[in-house]
């Protein structure tokens, strides 16, 4: 059985989160690019250009180049967003985890320690938002290292938050993930998570045809402990998991 220990973030685990965080968002580059290859513009501009070209210049050759040259750019299309994405977290909440996740009461963020090594990462953040009639929380980076996956780590991870927003009483807990992410969009909406509505984190993704899915899992009011702040622990038996 490999046991994993589900705890507050400490300052001397940043090397790790980061390398995993930026890793798990890279993983998703080639599926954004097959998705893309799948747009209808992308199904004209493919065959378009090297056609074009071969009209008008009569070279298989030059036609062949720019049918390369059309799936490299493509492929810097896909992967885009997602730098994009993990720059401006390393510029904004990502810079300092601590201050950004663990100086108030209604935030935290979590790492999952499996025999000394960080293999899974989540954070939550209140959402600020006046116009909102329920108390959000929302859950950040939930990230499981790819030789500890399929053994129920993220769904701990998940219920790490859940646990924590129903002691903290907020109502709600919501997320934000993409189209292409069909194993988190499974696993979320297995645990009882209701699609709200979908839209476009950046122009970068609105271009390639990568749309943003949102999600929430209603709360309904309880009391409970909580993970941070505090040296309660979760149930053994949910990060306790066969190799």
């Amino acid at each position: 059985m490999a046991s994993y220990h589900i705890r507050k973030y400490q300052e001397r685990d940043r090397k790790s989160v980061l390398a995993l965080f930026s890793q798990g968002m890279e993983e998703h580059i080639p599926s954004a690019f097959r998705h893309l290859l799948r747009q209808p513009q992308t199904l004209l501009l493919l065959p378009g250009v090297p056609l074009v070209l071969l009209f008008f210049s009569g070279s298989w050759l030059l036609a062949l180049l720019a049918s390369l040259a059309v799936l490299v750019v493509l492929r810097l299309a896909a992967s885009y967003p997602w730098k994009k994405y993990v720059a401006l977290s390393l510029q904004s909440d990502m810079a300092d985890i601590t201050k950004s996740y663990l100086r108030g009461s209604g935030s935290c963020f979590w790492v999952a320690e499996s025999e000394g090594q960080v293999v899974g990462t989540v954070g939550a953040l209140p959402v600020q938002d006046p116009t909102l009639r329920e108390k959000q929380l929302q859950l950040f980076h939930l990230s499981v290292a790819l030789e500890h996956r399929g053994q129920g780590l993220a769904k701990a991870l998940v219920r790490t938050v859940i646990q924590f927003a129903r002691a903290r009483g907020y109502s709600e807990v919501m997320l934000d993930t993409t189209t292409v992410q069909t194993a988190a969009l499974s696993l979320y909406q297995g645990m009882g998570f209701e699609i709200k509505h979908q839209c476009y984190f950046h122009v970068s993704a609105r271009l390639v045809g990568l749309s943003s899915v949102r999600l929430v899992y209603r709360l309904p009011s309880s009391q409970g402990g909580g993970l941070c702040g505090s040296q309660e622990s979760i149930d053994p038996a949910v990060v306790t998991s066969p190799p």
